[in-house]
């Protein structure tokens, strides 16, 4: 498994190199100047189209906007919320909620070029179950701009749909899993492969039913699930509110200066918290990804532009509202710099276990002030050796796990290369909290049992939400590659890698890390090109729909302009 996590750490530096990031960036400043600031139209009339002002049960579709809306946020307002953040803030610092902010804000315009270039070119053979995405878009419009580049065209929507695939596999399914697997045993001990097959039934029993009852069943569940987890952030913010401006403040300087260590937080530079803070917001809001605008091509609507003016509200919701409650409930409680939570009477030596290779002496656990070590719970000390690019000191992260030997508990620790001999620099061990169950323990420190109960039903509600959304998706990328056939065989394996997420492959936060950054960087690389080729024609249509709009030329008689029109860039109004 440690050489399985190398390789995929050694992928995720190419693919997440800062070149791919600042990129990614880019596109979103560009097309918030093309579209001329879109994120104040999606804030407003974005919102007079949810409430099914422009509803017309007879445009081609299967689910109308709102529904569209939730199935799309089913698949963004996840566990990339409660346990992406958690992640964020623990290996890049509180600057890293900062770039979250940039990459919420600037990937409004990006989700509403990427979403209208999806409606314009939907598959709608079908007109009540229409397919799109940026598969579509490649095969379809290379070949509408030059019958010679069809072939290319259906290259790059089978490249764009094998990468699609490993996200729904890891991101939108296996890291979901594993967060619901995680925080149910830690905090009631039920086996994670338990609540894999739990999962893999209420997930197998919704997909089964097509998008109409994934976005049945998203209309209903997002909303509840968000109000709940804002209606808990609010109450502690309530309780720590002479933190927030202080938290505030901290978020924002430590985006432009590395942050010391303190506590369990090994310290961060400027550059981690930039790439940390950059790959959770676009896991979490998946903006350039491609995803979302595959559940919204199912909206009834004659309007491509309409759709993607909603799907601008995405990033909002997701990063600058619910990402950011959870980023102020995990800084103002502490629980991201927390101290020691069992001391040793005498600390473990360093001892030698090959060439240039150390780890901690095996010794019985010391007692917690709160609560009882369990076998095979997860703890970390803090030690001092070679230069540790990510936290600009020499500070590491030294894991280990409790066993239990003849009937005494001990850390069975993990080993850390290194040149020179490591040196233990805080004596102690601090219990790792990864992902969701961070988040919980901030929520616990206000109210004993607070996080115990709310954020472990958040998290299965969450992760169900995504997991349906994400098996559309992947669903579609089938449908795409060899039609209708395999799709039921896709959704079985789709469930029991479900089960397969929670068997205990992965351990640590920097093992989930890489995992879901995999899936997500894939798909970034081969969508954005796609969104740089046609953006102009999303732009054209764009521009013409809100002139439609601020003139009152909406509805009968005002039709969106042909799509030849909108490649050949002639005026189309």
């Amino acid at each position: 498994m440690d050489q399985f996590n190398q390789v995929l750490a050694a992928i995720n530096g190419v693919v997440w190199h800062n070149y791919v990031l600042f990129f990614v960036l880019f596109t979103g400043i560009v097309f918030t100047i093309r579209t001329k600031f879109s994120q104040y139209i999606a804030l407003t009339h974005g919102f007079h189209v949810l409430r099914g002002r422009y509803d017309d049960p007879d445009d081609p579709g299967a689910i109308n906007h709102f529904q569209a809306l939730s199935a799309a946020l089913s698949a963004t307002v996840g566990l990339g919320n409660i346990g992406g953040v958690a992640l964020a803030i623990a290996l890049g610092g509180p600057g890293a909620v900062f770039w979250m902010w940039v990459v919420g804000f600037f990937g409004m315009s990006i989700k509403l070029t990427e979403v209208t270039l999806s409606m314009l070119y939907r598959n709608t053979d079908d007109p009540d179950n229409p397919h799109g995405g940026p598969m579509w878009v490649a095969a379809k419009g290379l070949a509408k701009m030059k019958p010679s580049l069809t072939g290319l065209g259906k290259f790059i929507g089978t490249v764009f749909c094998i990468t699609l695939l490993v996200s729904a596999i890891t991101g939108g399914n296996m890291f979901q899993a594993w967060n619901v697997g995680e925080i149910t045993q830690a905090y009631f001990g039920i086996p994670s492969w338990v609540c894999g097959v739990i999962l893999a039934i209420l997930v197998g029993t919704v997909i089964i039913g097509g998008i109409k009852r994934i976005g049945s069943v998203a209309g209903r569940l997002v909303p509840i699930m968000v109000a709940l987890y804002l209606l808990a952030g609010t109450y502690v913010l309530f309780i720590n509110s002479d933190q927030i401006l202080g938290m505030l403040t901290l978020i924002v300087k430590s985006a432009f200066s590395s942050h010391e260590a303190s506590g369990a937080f090994v310290g961060g530079t400027m550059g981690y918290a930039f790439m940390y803070g950059m790959k959770r917001a676009l896991f979490s809001n998946e903006a350039g990804q491609g995803s979302s605008p595959i559940a919204h091509s199912a909206a009834k609507t004659d309007e491509p532009v309409r759709e993607g003016v909603v799907a601008g509200l995405e990033p909002f919701i997701d990063t600058l509202v619910v990402c950011t409650f959870s980023a102020l409930v995990i800084l103002s409680t502490g629980v991201w710099n927390r101290g020691v939570e069992a001391k040793y009477d005498v600390p473990p030596e360093v001892v030698s276990v090959a060439l240039d290779e150390w780890s901690l002496e095996t010794k019985a656990v010391p007692s917690r002030d709160e609560g009882e070590w369990v076998e095979g719970e997860l703890v970390f000390a803090v030690i001092e050796a070679h230069a540790n690019p990510g936290s600009g000191n020499n500070l590491h992260r030294l894991n280990g796990t409790i066993v239990d030997e003849n009937g005494i508990l001990v850390v069975d620790w993990k080993s850390i290369e290194s040149r020179v001999q490591p040196v233990l620099h805080e004596n102690g061990v601090y219990g790792s909290y990864v992902g969701a169950t961070l988040t919980a323990k901030a929520f616990d420190s206000v109210t004993p049992g607070l996080g115990k109960w709310l954020i472990t039903l958040a998290v299965w509600l969450f992760a169900i939400s995504t997991m349906i959304s994400w098996s559309y998706y992947g669903e579609q990328g089938i449908v795409f590659l060899i039609g209708n056939r395999a799709v039921l065989s896709y959704k079985v394996i789709y469930c029991l890698l479900i089960i397969v997420a929670t068997l205990g492959y992965i351990r640590t936060d920097e093992q989930l890390d890489n995992l879901t950054s995999l899936g997500t960087g894939v798909m970034l690389l081969a969508n954005i090109p796609i969104i740089w080729i046609f953006g102009g024609q999303a732009m054209r249509a764009y521009h013409d729909y809100v002139d439609r709009l601020k003139s009152g030329r909406m509805g009968p008689g005002h039709a969106a302009p042909p799509l030849d029109e909108l490649i050949s860039g002639r005026d189309v109004d």
